[in-house]
């Protein structure tokens, strides 16, 4: 019985995948060749090649397959300690050095993407668990929930984008304890 071509091709695929973000770790972005990443996978180049036209999209497909966990919590009532749950998770999502790499990578290659899979998913947490809070009456009826998301997470991405200052939880507690004053006011 010959070999099923289409396992070996997803077994190659994953571990190309592996290999990019093992290498992207050790090595960063420029000095990442597709070379590495086939000798590393056990694969010719021309395989790599042959799905991915160079390092960067190869390395947001691995992003995107093998990125952060997704992380399931259930709001505590206390809408303070879940803003801050949830902006600790990005903010331990952007201190993973692979990720950081491949996230940086993909802001300076202008790649939308990266909205939809990193950004959005965070904010849809954040602008739920405010609506939550809104209909309880802890956030004003009148604030906008989209904008106060953005409110919460754009500090933290633009303190990680131009690394002006450390991302900590101290910081998190800040932004999280200020954007509350102004909602609940």
């Amino acid at each position: 019985m010959p070999p099923d071509a289409a396992r070996r091709s997803d077994r190659s695929r994953r571990a190309i995948l592996v290999a990019a973000l093992e290498l992207v770790e050790a090595l960063g972005y420029t000095r990442l060749t597709i070379e590495a990443v086939a000798a590393r996978a056990g694969v010719g180049k021309q395989t790599i090649y042959r799905w991915w036209p160079s390092k960067g999209p190869l390395l947001f497909d691995a992003f995107v397959e093998l990125g952060p966990a997704e992380r399931d919590a259930l709001p505590t009532g206390d809408l303070a300690a879940d803003l801050k749950r949830e902006l600790r998770i990005a903010v331990e999502e952007l201190a993973e050095r692979r990720f950081d790499q491949v996230c940086r990578v993909l802001v300076h290659e202008a790649r939308t993407d990266l909205v939809t899979l990193l950004l959005m998913p965070r904010r849809v947490v954040l602008e739920e668990r405010l609506r939550s809070a809104q209909r309880v009456g802890q956030v004003r009826a009148d604030v906008d929930v989209s904008a106060a998301a953005e409110l919460l997470l754009g500090p933290v991405y633009q303190r990680w984008l131009l690394r002006t200052a450390p991302l900590t939880g101290d910081f998190v507690d800040a932004v999280v304890d200020l954007v509350l004053r102004a909602l609940s006011g």
